[in-house]
């Protein structure tokens, strides 16, 4: 198991399921698709709409695209 990342900051967090360990599963509140109290992620950072996440449960890192807001695609065309 991985340490948690020095970035991680709870005051920084996503609700993003954990492709992991899947610890939502059965969170009546979670598969309503509202913010739970226990199945929150650590936000790391983000660049526009990817976001670098961090498990609390299983410490698993990854990134998720949101495609909202700020794509990279846009960032990435100069002039833009």
């Amino acid at each position: 198991m991985l340490p948690l990342d020095p970035q991680a900051d709870i005051g920084r967090r996503a609700w993003v399921d954990c492709p992991r360990c899947a610890d939502h599963r059965g969170c009546a509140t979670c598969e309503q698709g509202s913010t739970c109290s226990r199945h929150w992620r650590y936000l790391l950072s983000n660049t526009g709409s990817l976001l670098h996440l961090q498990c609390p449960s299983c410490t698993h890192i990854w990134s998720h695209e949101t495609h909202f807001g700020a794509t990279r695609a846009n960032q990435d065309r100069p002039g833009r």
